[in-house]
């Protein structure tokens, strides 16, 4: 399978992506987007300076001057391109995969970020020949944007009250930076596993994974804090939990956002992946905004808020988007407005929740199988009495459940979510779908 994902390169370091090939990408990167100046970040990967530095000399080989912003967080890489006004930007990270991947998300200027469409094709293409150096090598540069980027984020704090707040950062780059942006809000942080460590000696990165957030449940019990809050690797994502340690779904995280960005701006556009529950069309609609459903991925969801002006998208993922942010996610942005609602509402979390738990969904179930799109087929034909839709695999819909069946972007497996009105409808058809995926 290619490292050259729909959104974001991605490989296990040095068997898939070695740094003769980030250098290439360096030098590709630049090449496509005719770049004189990029942004060039990493996260806290063993691996990750090796591979910047790879493909530092190759951008600059193509001739583009390097802004060399150090160890980040993702939306810190984003931040950077859209404050400076360069052409574009590599950030060396492979997110919330396991300790022995790494990988590149790429932008051009603005944050705009490149897909499989809007550019990793052509890159991956270049860098099947040889680099051909400019005239001229780039220079480089170091800047620190880290205070830049925590006055960015506290900008959008409002009446705070003095919440308890868990914080766990898994060990990655959030955990160098928050310290900063928790110095100006009067909320008392409790932390988990700020220490950066590349080799993430406590759990894995990824936070949508159970194992990787029992020691954050824990801690909010038993410190009965009001929430916490869980980042991925690279601190573009960010996973909440209630009052009572529960994880909070983040399309109802999407639901709560919207709110308040609507009521800020009515008519306003959120997008939202087709993931996601119903509550969150209906909350958007019930504020007064337009709701927008779009594939999977941050590419696609950036994309699609620029063209419709989108005050804000979100993921089932737990990435959350934001216009003000250069339609770019941010882990510590969508804290703050957590923060936010929960304060001026004077209510608990799990309280904020309870009206939008209305229908009841499987969450997000992976499969191995031999032939993705072959079964795919297999469901179209299994439920072809429902309404159909290929936006991002196959969406079928009835009157009171609906179902998504996609290929994942970064992994060789299928991803199931389901949803229906009732807890009986949903165990029923949940069945009746895993049958026809495992060709039974």
């Amino acid at each position: 399978m290619s490292i050259f994902k729909a959104y974001d390169i991605r490989g296990i370091y040095p068997s898939e992506l070695d740094d003769k090939l980030a250098r290439k990408i360096g030098w590709a990167a630049a090449r496509f987007l005719k770049a004189k100046t990029l942004v060039v970040g990493r996260d806290v990967r063993v691996s990750s300076e090796a591979v910047a530095m790879a493909a530092v000399e190759g951008a600059r080989a193509a001739g583009a001057d390097i802004v060399d912003i150090g160890v980040v967080t993702t939306p810190m890489c984003y931040y950077a391109t859209g404050k400076l006004e360069v052409d574009g930007s590599l950030m060396v990270t492979a997110s919330h995969n396991p300790r022995e991947y790494n990988g590149f998300k790429m932008c051009r200027e603005k944050a705009i970020p490149l897909s499989e469409d809007t550019g990793i094709r052509d890159i991956e293409k270049l860098c099947a020949g040889d680099i051909v150096p400019a005239a001229k090598k780039g220079a480089i540069r170091k800047v620190d944007i880290s205070a830049e980027y925590v006055r960015h984020v506290a900008g959008f704090a409002g009446d705070i009250r003095a919440l308890t707040v868990c914080v766990d950062t898994a060990n990655g780059s959030a955990g160098i930076f928050f310290p900063g942006l928790a110095a100006t809000l009067p909320i008392k942080v409790l932390p988990l596993f700020f220490q950066p460590d590349g080799s993430f000696p406590n759990h894995g990165p990824n936070p949508m994974k159970d194992e990787n957030t029992e020691a954050l449940q824990n801690l909010i019990l038993n410190e009965k804090a009001d929430l916490g809050v869980a980042f991925d690797g690279d601190a573009d994502r960010c996973i909440f939990f209630d009052e009572l340690g529960h994880r909070v779904p983040s399309d109802l995280v999407t639901a709560l956002l919207a709110r308040e960005a609507l009521a800020r701006e009515s008519k306003g556009v959120v997008v939202y992946d087709l993931r996601s529950s119903d509550v969150v069309r209906e909350e958007i609609e019930r504020a007064g905004g337009v709701a927008v459903r779009n594939r999977v991925g941050h590419a696609f969801i950036k994309n699609v808020m620029r063209r419709h002006n989108a005050v804000l998208g979100g993921e089932l993922s737990g990435h959350f988007y934001f216009r003000d942010n250069y339609y770019a996610d941010s882990g510590f942005l969508a804290l703050l407005k957590m923060l936010n609602i929960i304060s001026s509402e004077g209510r608990t979390l799990s309280a904020l929740l309870k009206p939008l738990q209305r229908y009841h969904a499987t969450g997000e179930i992976n499969f191995h199988v031999d032939d993705p799109d072959k079964r795919i087929e297999a469901l179209a034909r299994a439920f072809a009495d429902g309404t159909q839709d290929r936006m991002d695999g196959i969406t079928v819909r009835y009157g009171d459940w609906w179902f998504n069946v996609r290929k994942s972007n970064t992994e060789p497996i299928l991803r199931l979510n389901l949803e229906a009105r009732t807890a009986d409808t949903m165990t029923r058809m949940r069945r009746r779908v895993e049958d026809v995926i495992a060709g039974t």
